[in-house]
């Protein structure tokens, strides 16, 4: 049975992306700083914030541990929240942003092919947005991140050529 991490598990796309897999029969591993529960027996919750390095390496590590390796990665947790202008927007919001969604993804990704024999596989499903470059007032921050996430994507496909793991960035047209 494939094992599948989502982050921003606990709800969104996030969850439905969890109950699509495990529906699929996959075993899935729904991460997020928001605590929930599911029905579906092949989907075990783990409590973990996105901006907390320590957090992100013992969650891959249990998982690992307790599971065994982990083939896939959908990196999907992040924050949309600070839509408001420019003007308005403080430096500490600007940095949650970026330390959740483009820096939670790096260290996802980095935990991820840490576990990873070059030659096993191994998918990094990046969830990007059409934000990155059809923004719009008071989406810096986002927009920002997304375009960092889109370029992080781009840099592990080519870094990652030589192993078995593949890359891709999806942006879900919202």
């Amino acid at each position: 049975m494939k094992r599948v991490v989502v982050t921003g598990g606990a709800s969104g796309i996030g969850r439905h992306l969890a109950i699509g897999f495990a529906q699929q029969g996959y075993q899935i591993f729904a991460l997020d700083k928001l605590e929930t529960t599911f029905s579906e027996e092949n989907i075990h919750f783990f409590h973990m914030d996105l901006q907390d390095e320590a957090q992100i390496h013992h969650c891959f590590q249990t998982i690992t541990e307790r599971y065994g390796e982990i083939h896939i990665l959908i990196n999907n947790g992040a924050i949309s929240k600070f839509h408001k202008p420019i003007f308005e927007l403080t430096s500490q919001e600007f940095d949650q942003v970026i330390q959740t969604n483009l820096r939670g993804s790096f260290l996802c990704c980095k935990e991820f092919i840490s576990q990873h024999s070059m030659g096993d596989y191994g998918r990094i499903i990046n969830i990007a947005s059409t934000r990155f470059h059809q923004n719009e007032a008071g989406w810096e921050a986002y927009g920002a991140s997304k375009g960092g996430l889109v370029s992080l994507t781009n840099s592990l496909c080519v870094s990652l050529a030589n192993t078995g793991i593949t890359v891709n960035a999806v942006s879900p047209g919202w």
